[in-house]
């Protein structure tokens, strides 16, 4: 019956029929509308098939970026498997499909809210299994919209409506994962076999980051330590072998780059001869010249340019780069990187400026000149001061007057709707589309902004539900508005699978299923007499 899982509902149909005369006797209580139903509503058996799916469309897309930069991808990062399912049913209630919208995994968010251990730090310190279990979880919360949506829609077909059409052309709530592998989780074997469980769990494209792994850091804290390029390349191959392993051809790797707020590094690689990768890496190396007399027992050494050099080393035994060296580290970085199998780059930046990541991607363009990038729109940056501070350099330059404005205190909600803050608002939202345009970023995507959301709404309805305004807090707060935006899960029964379950449960026992839904249920009570607007088939009205 693999065919099922390819073709439209009424090749589906016929395919049961088939199997239902070869069987006989034995298949008399099966009927196939509804085993043909079930198999087309759930269109991806496994992992795999969906990311050889994926994949596909991020393939595609990249190419229709290529030809028009205004093609820009995008993500929100989501830490459980509801949280993406709602994510993409109100992408398809608002924006009518889910074309250029992915899911992002972050690594920091895995450690913060999944780990067995408790919240954690972004130091490769929770389970490695707990990233493709992520990954399962989120698909498996996208097909049971998937099925949900369809479900309805087959009720609506029974009951005499022409929704056949909408049905064969349904658009599935299924999209690519740009998944965190953070620095590999140990060797590159390890970056492998980790690699994998992420594929088979539906990962079509994975990110890894140059840093050591044991010691690795948030790309927006301190304390940073990256590898040489030979030891990061082993990983980029470790990971494109293990989706050739596993059949996925178009799978896709972005290769992120700590370099630009990395100052060490922990090992000194082998030159084998004078400007080769370790040679370029060790020249980056902060090192004094020395007589052999001044070496001290033990030194490490190294010859540069004829003379005897000590590279400046830490009491925990790490090296340090050269100060400023950063950006061309980070050039060198991408554009090896490229070189080796990566199809995307991410430079890790501590500010969200356009001209900053332009010089850069323009730099590796240079050499490489397909290079696109994935860029993290983090929290981690102050966005509002930041483009209060680009206004504000603006304006000074143009000559004008900024009299008005205390330089050093322009969060200040005084300045919320003044000219200043208009300009920076407006450069804040088109930040993506201009760097599409002007930067080379391919993906855009923030990485925790449904961490964020949930302290957000968990601190409004506190504070009004456990104070004087009680139980409406939460319904004119979360109820009503659900109710009057459409929001899917203000029927959470249905959300969770209960109509859907009614109806398998009629497939496999007929009159004597007992059935959830019927006068009694309370659900029954959201029952809206006309739709509220913007409506997705998985909103309140069935």
């Amino acid at each position: 019956m693999k065919n099922l899982q390819l073709n439209n509902y009424s090749s589906a149909l016929e395919t049961v029929k088939d199997l239902k005369k070869k069987y006989g006797n034995t298949w008399n209580a099966i009927q196939p509308e509804s085993a043909a139903r079930m198999a087309f509503q759930n269109k991806f058996k496994t992992g795999l098939d969906i990311a050889k799916y994926t994949a596909a469309i991020m393939r595609k897309d990249m190419a229709e970026y290529d030809a028009d930069a205004s093609n820009y991808t995008q993500s929100l990062g989501c830490w459980h498997g509801f949280v993406a399912q709602q994510k993409m049913i109100a992408v398809k209630k608002h924006h009518k499909t889910t074309n250029k919208r992915y899911l992002y995994l972050s690594g920091w968010m895995v450690a913060a809210l999944r780990s067995e251990f408790g919240p954690l730090p972004d130091q490769s310190m929770h389970e490695k299994t707990a990233v493709p279990a992520l990954i399962e979880e989120i698909y498996d919360f996208l097909r049971q919209a998937d099925a949900i949506e369809l479900n309805d829609l087959f009720r609506r077909l029974e009951n005499g409506e022409d929704v056949k059409d909408q049905i064969d052309n349904f658009q599935t709530h299924i999209v690519p994962i740009i998944a965190d592998i953070d620095a590999g989780f140990g060797n590159e074997e390890a970056t492998y076999l980790l690699a994998k469980k992420m594929i088979q769990a539906g990962a079509c494209a994975i990110q890894i980051e140059n840093q050591v792994s044991d010691a690795k850091q948030c790309g927006h804290q301190d304390g940073k330590v990256t590898v040489p390029h030979e030891d990061f390349i082993a990983k980029l191959n470790s990971v494109r072998y293990a989706f050739l392993e596993l059949g996925v051809e178009d799978g896709i790797i972005v290769a992120r780059t700590d370099s630009e707020g990395a100052g060490l590094t922990q090992k000194l690689p082998v030159s084998q001869e004078s400007g080769d990768l370790a040679s370029q890496y060790l020249a980056f190396v902060d090192a004094e010249e020395i007589s052999i007399n001044e070496a001290k027992e033990d030194d490490v050494l190294l010859k540069r340019n004829g003379k005897l050099m000590r590279p400046k080393r830490l009491p925990n035994g790490l090296y340090k780069f050269k100060e400023g060296s950063n950006i061309d580290r980070v050039v060198l970085d991408c554009i090896t990187s490229l070189q080796h199998g990566a199809d995307l780059l991410w430079i890790e930046t501590p500010t969200p400026n356009l001209k900053q990541i332009a010089h850069m991607i323009n730099r590796v363009k240079e050499v490489v000149p397909t290079a696109r990038l994935v860029y993290n729109n983090s929290p981690s940056f102050n966005w509002t001061l930041n483009f209060r501070n680009q206004a504000y350099e603006e304006m000074v330059l143009n000559g004008e007057d900024v009299s008005a404005y205390d330089k050093d205190n322009l969060m200040d909600v005084k300045y919320d709707n003044t000219e200043l803050s208009l300009r920076a608002d407006e450069k804040i939202r088109t930040f993506q589309l201009d760097g599409a345009k002007e930067a080379s970023i391919f993906h855009h995507l923030i990485t925790l902004p449904t961490y964020h959301t949930t302290a957000l709404h968990m601190n409004d309805l506190s504070e009004g539900y456990f104070g004087k305004d009680g139980m409406l807090a939460y319904v004119e707060g979360v109820q009503r508005q659900e109710i009057r935006k459409g929001v899917s899960c203000v029927k959470h029964q249905r959300m969770a699978g209960s109509d859907l379950g009614d109806d398998h449960k009629a497939f496999f026992a007929g009159e004597r299923a007992l059935k959830a839904s019927g006068v009694k249920n309370t659900s029954n009570q959201f029952e809206l007499k006309s739709k509220p607007k913007d409506v997705s088939p998985l909103s309140v009205v069935a």
